[in-house]
């Protein structure tokens, strides 16, 4: 039986990424529907750390500037597929002419439609005119109007909706899958670390700590969040584990809040599970976020989760986790304040995630491979 051939576009691959993950994850679910017959699979990049099971073709034309490198690397793409013969196509970049597109980064309209509300009238104008917002827009039109598109996988309900909403693509075609998430790894063991973390960065037992994990802090919502930070009583911490390139403005705005003190910047973190372990909420009020990992880790680890409506995780949160618009700093405020006054004690936020496992994933990935073959 001649094997299923399958190529995947990812213009940069590193083992450890969310997107590889998926990847590998995508790569079982195909096994495991052909059952048994051979599958072959492509990875098409610029850039290949290490990986197994697949073969590597490296597309690395020359850039400069993040239009010219995300158009260039579409262009090769589409050339080399011209020369190539693959049964499925898969991309998870913006490249018209797929047949499987994984909107793992959401719809950038919605994004900049979001970011428009925190931007001076200037910064909006700047957006607007931005020539790389219109390269992604264009390119995302493109995508999501092909006619060779069989298929958009969508990481939440959220993000189907946008992908309708924007650009009228038909019901059959949208499929959502929620990431997994390592229930053995997070889960509410975690919490042995609570005291030696809090040592670490002088937090009181008795304090009431939030956490946020995330890089981007303009999109993750940390100026809104420091805000609701300085209406709270004194007995309150944040812990923000991440990383920007304009870190040191928010640490200079926490100071002018009087929150020098009470909100800590740990950096990036190589492991996160000690925070949640430590924490008593996670807080990720984000302008706009598809599907969060860390949200889903943090709910399996037996945190609430306190997030914005703009979050693709909203949908799991329910009565166990507080949601509100992402700019609103006073109910933001008050979700905090009732889970520092032990409000949030009889949530049971893993019982929300139980079914987001990985095997549950690869379930999902074969029935969306099994619709695609009919």
């Amino acid at each position: 039986m001649k094997p299923l051939s399958i190529a995947f576009i990812r213009q940069r691959y590193a083992q450890d990424g969310g997107a590889e993950r998926f990847v590998a994850r995508t790569l079982e679910a195909l096994r495991m529907h052909q059952g048994g017959q051979d599958v072959r699979v492509t990875l098409i990049t610029r850039e290949w750390s290490q990986g197994d099971g697949f073969d590597v073709i490296l597309v690395n034309p020359f850039y400069v500037g993040r239009v010219w490198r995300d158009w260039s690397f579409s262009c090769a793409v589409r050339k080399l597929l011209r020369t190539q013969q693959f049964d499925i196509v898969q991309s998870h970049e913006r490249i018209p002419g797929c047949d499987i597109y994984r909107a793992g980064d959401g719809v950038h309209r919605e994004w900049l439609y979001q970011r428009a509300r925190v931007l001076p009238w200037w910064g909006r104008l700047a957006q607007a005119i931005n020539p790389y917002h219109l390269y992604v827009k264009y390119a995302e039109k493109g995508v999501f109007t092909s006619p060779q598109l069989k298929a958009a996988i969508c990481n939440s309900n959220m993000v189907k909706a946008e992908i309708q909403r924007y650009f009228g693509v038909a019901e059959h075609k949208l499929h959502v899958l929620y990431n997994g998430v390592n229930l053995e790894q997070f889960n509410p063991a975690l919490r042995t670390h609570r005291a030696g973390v809090r040592a670490r960065y002088g937090i009181p037992n008795d304090a009431a700590l939030f956490l946020f994990v995330g890089s981007g802090f303009e999109r993750k919502g940390v100026a809104a969040l420091l805000d609701a930070m300085a209406r709270l009583a004194p007995l309150t911490y944040l812990l923000i584990v991440g990383r920007d390139r304009k870190s040191k403005r928010y640490q200079r705005r926490a100071r002018k809040l009087g929150l020098a003190e009470r909100v800590i910047f740990t950096g990036s973190q190589a492991d996160v599970k000690p925070f949640y372990g430590a924490a008593d909420a996670l807080v990720l009020p984000t302008l706009y976020d598809p599907f969060p990992n860390v949200a889903l880790e943090a709910m399996a680890s037996g945190l609430p989760v306190i997030t914005s409506r703009s979050c693709g995780a909203a949908e799991f949160v329910g009565s166990d986790g507080f949601v509100c618009d992402a700019l609103d700093v006073t109910a933001l405020a008050d979700a905090m304040r009732t889970v520092a006054s032990g409000g949030a004690a009889s949530m049971n936020p893993r019982a929300r995630v139980a079914g987001l496992s990985f095997a549950a994933m690869t379930d999902s990935l074969r029935r969306i491979y099994s619709a695609l073959s009919r």
